[in-house]
């Protein structure tokens, strides 16, 4: 189950220089966290668990697969893109093809480093990558919905209901709100998701500060927590140089470059786990002698979707999962530790797994 967050922004706010270190400090970690280019301008990177350590030494475990996540370097956005002005096409194109943005924006001043528009403002960068993003959708949209209606006055209910909900969707764009702002009924939800539009993506901003704000922001960077807060997104404060410098760095050396910063952990691992929640995802381990494996579920899964994940055979032919909660496993000691206190449950089809749960599947061949 692949899940990709698109790295967006304006020029020169930092955006190669954030994916560079994505990718750089995955290679890095190879030997534990697996990293492959899956593209030029895509990196597969690692979910940063400190689940997965406990579990492993209490397994015996030989290998560690963490959870995983894509970031792909998006084409540069300039004013016009949704009319297909410098790389527009390239870069709506793109965007279609994620399942969020991760959108960067400057909230540092450096005289050598030019702003395409001549000046430093994260909040209008963002509205200006919103209304690129709107345009494009509701030019879509008009184009779609005409037909739509001439089916939904022939009596045709589908066509009512889907035409009904564009125009929905339509109101909002015109009023200059994302789709994803659009309050519909949970029967609805696959309809909106269906439409495929730019707008209904989650938004992470990170706020891209100067080196000895890493910690704590700047004025810019409260402007767009403010900005998030109102649009209902999730904002997160990283110095892009920092982390190109922290991923050519050694584990030891990391640690103490970020202490002399007054960071606990890299922004990377903030900014990948913020990814992993905008998309409302959630783990999972299973343990055993060969490898402690997280895998990446929605959350409410139920365990035969669950189970899916590692194969469509375990979902075919499922019969139960036994379930530990990971607190119980690590207190414990373990799977046969739960099992004697009562704490190994067997969970059927019905039951929706947590985010945590250390899962033993039992299905027919």
């Amino acid at each position: 189950m692949g899940f990709k967050c698109g790295i967006v922004g304006m020029p020169n706010v930092g955006k190669s220089t954030l994916f560079n270190a994505l990718t750089k400090t995955a290679a890095a970690q190879a030997a534990n966290y697996p990293f492959c280019t899956i593209e030029p301008n895509t990196g597969d990177v690692s979910v940063p668990d400190i689940r997965l350590k406990p579990i492993s030494s209490i397994a015996g475990s030989k290998q560690v697969l963490p959870a995983r996540l894509s970031f792909v370097d998006i084409a540069g956005l300039v004013r016009g893109a949704s009319k297909g002005e410098g790389l527009g096409n390239q870069f709506l194109a793109t965007i279609r093809e994620v399942d969020a943005i991760v959108h960067v924006l400057r909230c540092f001043d450096d005289d050598d480093i030019t702003h395409v528009d001549g000046r430093i403002d994260p909040v209008e960068d963002a509205e200006t990558v919103e209304t690129e993003l709107l345009l494009s959708d509701l030019e879509s949209l008009e184009r779609r919905v005409k037909p739509l209606l001439k089916k939904a006055s022939s009596g045709d209910k589908d066509a009512k209901i889907q035409s009904a909900l564009m125009q929905d969707v339509l109101e909002l764009l015109r009023d200059g709100r994302p789709a994803r702002m659009l309050d519909v009924h949970e029967d609805l939800e696959q309809d909106l998701r269906d439409l495929n539009l730019l707008t209904t993506k989650p938004v992470l901003y990170v706020c891209n500060v100067e080196e000895e704000k890493s910690a704590v922001g700047n004025d810019y960077s409260k402007k767009v927590f403010e900005m998030a807060e109102k649009e209902g997104a999730v904002a997160v404060v990283i110095s892009a140089e920092i982390e190109a410098e922290i991923s050519q760095l050694e584990e030891e050396e990391q640690a103490e470059y970020l202490e002399s910063l007054g960071l606990e952990e890299p922004g990377l691992d903030r900014l990948i786990r913020a990814g992993y929640g905008l998309l409302n995802l959630m783990t999972y381990f299973t343990a055993g002698p060969k490898e402690t494996r997280a895998w990446t579920i929605h959350a409410n899964t139920r365990a035969p979707q669950a189970a899916g994940v590692i194969h469509t055979d375990f979902e075919k032919g499922f019969i139960r999962a036994q379930t530990i909660a990971y607190d119980d496993y690590v207190s414990l000691g373990g799977e046969t530790a739960a099992k004697e206190a009562g704490k190994a449950r067997d969970e059927g089809k019905d039951y929706i797994v947590q985010d945590g749960d250390v899962l033993l599947f039992k299905f027919n061949n």
